[in-house]
């Protein structure tokens, strides 16, 4: 045991003291920040509106196009050529040229620009003469038009899940990305740090440096110092970007305090059947509350239990990184250089990649047969475990053991696995080992 401990350290402290691991890590907890305060604070900002000067030959959508804080529409009478030359001076962004035949024949506008002026431009233009023209053609036909605002319905959709006597949001859409990232980060983990492993067995045994050490360990101690080492390295990396995260949060929002504050609705007792203005104006503030996409993430937040996804996201990493770390490691241990490692590295990164593809359909559908079995199975049960974990009602808890459990048993039975290769190939040279030589190792151990 003072052995392992000995190369677990020197595994560790090697990793650490690299410029890449101490990059990443600072690197790391930036971009996941930055993915999470960029586009709220861009969503703030107020950037110079666009300008779209209309040239109107039907008379039908004078006035009609909206204004807002990103865009803004003035009307003119001039003719096309007239403000093409105004539009190279710079006078405006944009020339929105509707024909007369826009009314009888095709829909075809034309837009014509100084500088791109973005696809939500193009939206709100598509969505107005759409509106208008349909509206024309039910006047025509000796129908109000009014009747369009009534049928345009925007729905927006809100998600309980119902416990007992009570109904509790569910906030699907933030536990969709949850499951998604958290399998995806468990994906990424296990890859990149089980083949750290195998590239570190590949170098010691090319540069026949294994000779030396081997000659003091036993290969069986090597293999286990060299997973739980860089293990470490990576529990220690999953804990800075965790704590520099929060860090970088904290900073921004002491500098910006109303951005990622939850505003709780009004509660106020409407008595009367006319409303006050005191009262009217609680009712409209509670609505914008709950149109708030950005209300509605915090609050949502505020619900989840981040504290069992992160939980079980650590349990989950660990035993998927030493299950395949333990593959990677008798990998290595076969082949003088990574090239060689095509033929046996397939195997092993085919149950792992079946688990990242069928990331959306557990998503999609968490509690169904093929979702439980993805996550029984030790081999996937890291990455579809992950993905189901959010979700709402919970995975039952005997799923959750009986999960944990098989992965536990299988981890201890591909130690004993890789061990057996480990210590026949490590010291084996210029030979092309095949999956026929492996086999024959296994017959002669039970012997």
């Amino acid at each position: 045991m003072k052995k392992i401990r000995i190369i677990i350290l020197r595994e560790f402290l090697t990793r650490v003291r690299k410029r890449s691991f101490i990059i990443m890590t600072l690197l790391g907890p930036a971009l996941l920040a930055g993915l999470i305060i960029l586009p709220i604070y861009l969503a703030q900002l107020s950037d110079k509106p666009k300008h779209i000067v209309v040239l109107d030959e039907t008379g039908l959508f004078y006035g009609k196009f909206p204004n807002h804080a990103w865009i803004s529409f003035s009307y003119s009478g001039e003719d096309l050529e007239t403000l093409k030359e105004n539009l190279k001076k710079g006078d405006y962004d944009a020339i929105l040229y509707i024909p007369t035949s826009i009314v009888n024949g095709p829909a075809n506008v034309k837009l014509f620009m100084k500088k791109e002026v973005g696809w939500q431009a193009l939206e709100v233009i598509k969505n107005t003469i759409n509106y208008e023209l349909r509206a024309h053609k039910l006047a025509l036909a000796g129908v109000d038009k009014s009747l369009l605002k009534e049928i345009d319905v925007s729905v927006n959709i809100f998600t309980y899940v119902i416990k007992g006597k009570k109904e509790e949001m569910s906030y699907s859409d933030l536990r969709y990305f949850l499951g998604f990232f958290a399998s995806l980060l468990i994906y990424v983990f296990i890859f990149m740090y089980g083949s750290m492993v195998m590239r570190g067995v590949i170098e010691e045994k090319s540069s026949r440096i294994i000779e030396i050490i081997v000659s003091s360990v036993k290969p069986f101690e090597l293999m286990m110092g060299k997973i739980l080492g860089i293990a470490l390295v990576a529990l220690l990396q999953f804990v800075l970007w965790i704590f520099l995260t929060l860090a970088i949060l904290l900073s921004f929002k002491q500098a910006n305090p109303t951005m990622f504050t939850y505003k709780e609705p009004i509660k106020a007792e409407i008595k009367n059947k006319g409303l006050t203005p005191d009262e009217a104006k609680i009712i409209q503030q509670n609505a914008a509350l709950e149109q708030s996409e950005l209300n509605q993430l915090l609050e949502g937040i505020r619900n989840i239990e981040l504290k069992n996804i992160l939980i079980s996201f650590v349990i989950y990493f660990i035993f998927g990184y030493l299950l395949y770390a333990a593959m990677f490691a008798a990998i290595g241990s076969l082949v003088d250089n990574e090239t060689d490692t095509q033929q046996f590295i397939l195997p092993v990164t085919i149950p792992l990649l079946v688990g990242f593809l069928s990331i959306n359909f557990v998503l999609n559908n968490p509690d169904g047969p093929v979702s439980f079995w993805l996550s029984i199975i030790p081999f996937t049960s890291p990455i579809s475990m992950m993905a189901r974990i959010p979700f709402t009602p919970p995975v039952p808890l005997w799923q959750f053991l009986l999960s944990v459990f098989l992965l536990v048993i299988t981890f201890v039975l591909m130690v004993w696995i890789s061990g057996v290769i480990y210590r026949r190939g490590i010291l084996l040279y210029g030979k092309k080992i095949s999956w026929k030589d492996v086999f024959i190792w296994f017959a002669s151990q039970k012997n």
